[in-house]
């Protein structure tokens, strides 16, 4: 421990008694060699110390909490003692306070890479900073390998702005150079912080879970981020909540349904297949964004389940337009990295095709750009190979965002790109947009791969991608996505549409 821990813990582990004995005990010692001299002199400096250690020992004291070895911070428990009777101290509003949290991020890669020794030597490092940013007065604690947490001791003005500027400089002094065994280690650094004035109403538990919340949001966004508690962020983390406990049993219950979003030959015109899009019509709630309750099924693995489900319905839906006498010739469903890390995808896949007698050609795999730019695994490249030899198209999604290389590409039985709507939106308004799209048309021409195009929203760009070439498009401009129910009406009244001739009017001068 160093001196200037150890002078902190000495500071904040003697009891008020202890501390009111040791500042009379000179009053004293005069006094009692007044009365009696040296002997009795001798006599009380040898029964004194030993009379207050005692006292020490035996007067339960708030203050003593336990420390960490290492650092010389409290522990969890002190900190929490420490919490509660700032909360109280505060309670009226007269009084500021804050609670930050700092944690050093990529904690795991730092202690794969450097070992636990050097993670206690960070770890010292970064207290040593964090003891001398603050003032002797707040507490400072050790949570973990690499995790910290500091509530400042009760102040008149503290706001939003001086919050953030602390954090800043926490951040700042964490993430300096770290000297560990003669390397220099970089670290950086998250932080979460909750004004007391901004914490949640309720026991002060709440206030720690705010700055925790706040702690969640800044890793999410890291490395090296700093957000404070927002109540938004309250809000997102109830509504997760209620969605984890929902998710499984509306799988169970079958409440998830495949909408599809029609696709079209940019050269006849006519539907080339749909997109199958997961949605979820609460029974409580209504309509659940796809972008809430997608992140909260891939966080609980239930995507192989989701896929299945959305599979199933698509299936079915090829087989009903049959019957209806409706040509559509291809369904694509997205398929997840959990799913692709399924051995048993492919053959999942083939099974219920032949269940529904249908051709493996009438279905599409949805695969992201960043599955086949993060060096996929054996498992993933054996189910495409696999899905490839049954006769299945495999597309490309979101190309462009996740920065695979042709290389990459080539490695995999990719048929299609889809190219992502950041590079369609206003295209047919911006000379840069159209020559890079001219130029991702021209590679896969090369590589010989159709393409399409996602977010399609406006006659313009609809008419610019074709006159390109790319030969497929889909998006709000053509259509959102639909329940099956509405499909067939709508695929009559586009034939419709594109059957009749164009009108040209007659000049009359």
């Amino acid at each position: 421990m160093s001196a200037q821990h150890w002078l902190r813990h000495l500071s904040t582990d003697v009891s008020p008694r202890v501390t009111m004995g040791l500042a009379i005990m000179p009053v004293g010692l005069l006094f009692v060699f007044w009365l009696g001299g040296e002997l009795w002199l001798t006599i009380l400096a040898v029964i004194a110390p030993s009379a207050l250690l005692l006292l020490r020992l035996l007067t339960p004291n708030g203050d003593a909490a336990a420390r960490d070895a290492t650092t010389g911070l409290l522990l969890r428990q002190g900190f929490d003692a420490v919490m509660q009777d700032v909360f109280s101290q505060t309670r009226s509003g007269d009084l500021k306070s804050a609670c930050f949290l700092v944690e050093i991020d990529e904690a795991e890669e730092l202690l794969a890479r450097h070992g636990q020794a050097a993670i206690d030597q960070i770890t010292q490092a970064a207290a040593d900073r964090l003891i001398g940013a603050m003032r002797s007065a707040d507490a400072i604690a050790r949570l973990g390998d690499l995790r910290f947490a500091i509530c400042m001791a009760p102040m008149r003005h503290f706001d939003l702005e001086a919050g953030l500027q602390i954090a800043g400089r926490l951040q700042s002094i964490v993430e300096e150079p770290i000297y560990v065994d003669g390397l220099t280690v970089y670290v950086s650094c998250s932080v979460g912080f909750c004004l007391r004035s901004r914490a949640p109403k309720g026991p002060w538990g709440r206030w720690c879970d705010a700055a925790r919340l706040a702690m969640a949001e800044a890793r999410q966004n890291g490395p090296s981020a700093i957000r404070a508690y927002t109540q938004d962020m309250q809000t997102r983390h109830d509504v997760e909540t209620t969605l984890r406990s929902d998710v499984a049993h509306a799988l169970d219950r079958g409440e998830f349904q495949a909408w599809f979003q029609p696709q079209i030959d940019t050269d006849t015109g006519r539907v080339s297949g749909f997109e199958a899009l997961a949605r979820w019509p609460h029974p409580v709630r209504g309509p659940i964004p796809p972008d809430e309750f997608l992140p909260v099924i891939d966080a609980q693995g239930l995507m192989p389940r989701l896929t299945a489900t959305i599979l199933r319905q698509s299936l079915q839906a090829l087989v009903n337009w049959d019957h209806a006498g409706v040509c559509v010739p291809t369904v694509s469903v997205n398929v997840s990295q959990q799913d692709l890390d399924d051995p048993n995808l492919s053959d999942m896949i083939a099974w219920e095709l032949d269940r529904f007698d249908l051709s493996p050609n009438r279905l599409c795999v949805e695969i992201l750009e960043t599955v086949v730019a993060q060096a996929p695994g054996d498992i993933t490249v054996r189910n495409l190979q696999k899905l490839n030899e049954l006769g299945c198209a495999i597309d490309l999604d979101d190309y462009g965002t996740g920065h695979a290389s042709i290389a990459a590409i080539r490695r995999f039985p990719i048929s299609r790109i889809k190219i992502d709507r950041s590079f369609v939106m206003k295209s047919d308004q911006d000379a840069d947009q159209q020559r890079l799209i001219a130029a991702l048309l021209t590679m896969a021409e090369r590589l010989d791969l159709s393409t399409l195009a996602e977010g399609v929203e406006t006659t313009g760009e609809h008419a610019l991608l074709a006159q390109l070439g790319c030969g497929f498009v889909q998006g709000f401009g053509i259509a959102r996505p639909m329940p099956f129910e509405d499909t067939c009406r709508w695929i009559e009244q586009h034939n419709a549409k594109i059957a009749q001739p164009p009108q040209i009017k007659r000049h009359t001068g």
